[in-house]
């Protein structure tokens, strides 16, 4: 069943207001699509589409996994490579399923997001609970096929590091990320805020980090580009294909900003945001976009949903506070 929310009733941030243009309407449509049946995928953390192989979309779970990533279809089905002689999804007389795609020289501590680009996978191990991890990094590995490959490597690994943590655990409990997005080979995170000292209780706010310098193998300080109040537990964040919007996911939220008219400011943007509590759509955890109008909201029990527009947006629309 297709449900439908108007644009007009939704609650948007920052005091910004939709306006809908005469005569035309405008909603949110969010349909469920399919859940991720593959028994391997546990916990998924993390999804990002393909930009150099058709129909492929990666997906990776949550911390206690090996560091091995899947890929699947737009129907779900899990995809590997033909030619090994265990292939298939489920268990068989002397044959395991497929164990995905092993990553190695890499570790899985706490993978919280996946982002690409038509030349590499990008993978967050930067999921910080208690903000006393002095190791947070992103994986940087080539983009392969994964109808033909087995397993890869990851070529490099960008330690982090946030410039305003002293201490670990920090004073403040903003060092955690679980939102990861490149834009033009520039890598992005955006935080998800706890209260100080307790590890289940969250605060609003997330602030936006640029990868500035990738180069060094000591931990490369991010330089913080912007921040929102009104952000409230993030767990993952997808630019458009066309890179005018940035979609930004919540346990509770999912959030719109347009490209900044300059600089890389995206959270001072005027948004739209759409509330995902009507929708019973579980413990969200990752976001991609299928196309310019289209994204897949994804629960950690691997239950895809299909959010969408009915129409694209004009710029007279969306309205500054």
């Amino acid at each position: 069943m297709i449900q439908k929310y108007m644009v007009g009733i939704l609650g948007f941030c920052c005091g910004a207001s939709f306006d809908l243009l005469a005569g035309q309407e405008s909603a949110w449509q969010v349909i469920p699509k399919f859940k991720i049946d593959y028994p391997a995928l546990q916990e998924v953390s993390g999804i990002s589409r393909s930009q150099r192989f058709e129909d492929v979309f990666w997906v990776h779970n949550d911390s206690g996994d090996d560091a091995r990533v899947f890929a699947i279809n737009r129907q779900g089905d899990v995809i590997y490579p033909e030619f090994l002689p265990f292939h298939g999804q489920q268990p068989r007389a002397g044959r395991s399923p497929w164990p995905g795609y092993a990553i190695e020289l890499a570790a899985h501590y706490d993978w919280e997001d996946i982002a690409s680009d038509a030349d590499w996978l990008y993978i967050a191990d930067t999921g910080n609970n208690g903000n006393a991890r002095r190791d947070l990094g992103v994986y940087k590995v080539p983009q392969f096929n994964p109808r033909v490959i087995e397993k890869t490597r990851a070529t490099s690994y960008i330690p982090i590091a946030y410039p305003d943590q002293q201490l670990f655990p920090a004073e403040n409990w903003h060092y955690d990320s679980e939102a990861l997005f490149v834009d033009a080979g520039q890598l992005y995170l955006i935080t998800k805020h706890r209260v100080a000292g307790r590890i289940g209780t969250f605060e609003p706010g997330g602030d936006l980090y640029r990868l500035t310098d990738a180069g060094s193998a000591r931990p490369n300080e991010l330089e913080r580009v912007d921040s929102l109040s009104t952000l409230f537990m993030v767990t993952g964040a997808a630019l458009s294909p066309n890179g005018a919007r940035l979609a930004v996911l919540g346990h509770r939220d999912l959030w719109l900003f347009p490209r900044p008219s300059s600089g890389d400011a995206w959270l001072s943007e005027p948004h739209q945001t759409l509330t995902l509590t009507p929708y019973a759509m579980g413990q969200v955890e990752a976001v991609t976009w299928l196309d310019d109008q289209r994204l897949w909201v994804v629960n950690e029990a691997g239950a895809v949903f299909e959010v969408s527009l009915d129409r694209p947006l004009a710029a007279t629309e969306v309205q500054a506070p």
